[in-house]
């Protein structure tokens, strides 16, 4: 073969390379303000999952507090709570199934104490089923503010996680965000994206608490992260899919909108063969009760 000649190609390269990419998944932020309207917050439901499965995304992570809100927390959330096999659940569950998309939402959820809610997220995949349920466990006891007075906290029991088209999603809640071993506890579980549909407040640096430690759990966990907030003027925004380099691959401003990016596990490899930090710690982390 003369020396500047091309190699032969081998026929079957494409196929050998097809095989070993590993799934990618088209992930929806939905960021807008659920109010105390339960129908608004319906036909919102309806509204930004019918935009994010036109854009072509197979999950979609709506905000918390979804069913129901209001700023100041009080008896008028416990009245309207719902159980999972309520209308809010029930309408997730269509709609997952009209659309054949995965949905994860915050839900105010009706709870053991009659004086208190239960804040909880619920994730429903493309055939309707609900898939994973989670508690939030850290209440937003602190800026001034105190949850407890009206939530029942999430016991510290085993992860919550679930697939969608070969990717694996744990669910945490928008102030479980301050608290690192959360993320950790949902990668040892196998989580390869975070969802976290929130109500992350707005005042004085909220904003860049909100995309700094978003980056820095996707960083420190080379994971994904899809986060969902309410827009301003009560949220601060910046809904956002995140790399597990800590890239914000798609994101909003403080406006209503859908945000979409490609969640792709090839990346993942690489980013964890790159940066193996999951596999040089030397801590565990384990529950406290």
């Amino acid at each position: 073969m003369p020396i500047d000649a091309p190699a032969p190609r081998d026929a079957t390269a494409g196929t050998r390379d097809e095989a070993k990419k590993r799934p990618q998944l088209a992930v929806a932020v939905a960021q807008y303000a659920p109010g105390g309207d339960v129908k608004e917050n319906e036909r919102l439901l309806r509204e930004y999952v019918d935009i994010a499965a036109r854009r072509g995304a197979k999950l979609v992570v709506v905000p918390e507090y979804a069913s129901f809100f209001l700023p100041d927390l009080g008896p008028e959330l416990v009245r309207n709570a719902q159980g999972l096999d309520g209308a809010f659940v029930s309408l997730m569950r269509s709609l997952a199934v009209e659309h054949g998309v995965a949905i994860v939402a915050g839900l105010v959820a009706t709870s053991e104490d009659p004086e208190r809610f239960a804040n909880t997220l619920v994730a429903v995949d493309a055939s309707g089923e609900v898939v994973a349920e989670y508690r939030k466990v850290h209440l937003y006891d602190a800026f001034g503010a105190k949850e407890s007075d009206w939530v029942v906290a999430g016991a510290t029991s085993a992860p919550q996680t679930f697939v969608v088209d070969g990717v694996r999603i744990g669910l945490q809640t928008c102030y479980d965000l301050r608290f690192p071993e959360v993320s950790r506890r949902l990668v040892d579980a196998g989580a390869e994206l975070v969802a976290i549909p929130a109500e992350w407040v707005r005042g004085p640096l909220k904003e860049h608490h909100w995309t700094t430690l978003l980056a820095a759990r996707a960083i420190e966990n080379t994971v994904y992260f899809a986060a969902a907030d309410h827009p301003a003027p009560v949220g601060v925004g910046h809904s956002s899919v995140i790399d597990p380099r800590g890239v914000t691959l798609a994101g909003g401003g403080i406006d209503a909108g859908v945000s979409i990016a490609w969640v792709s596990l090839d990346v993942l490899d690489a980013v964890r063969k790159q940066n193996p930090a999951l596999e040089l710690r030397r801590y565990r982390v384990v529950p406290t009760s």
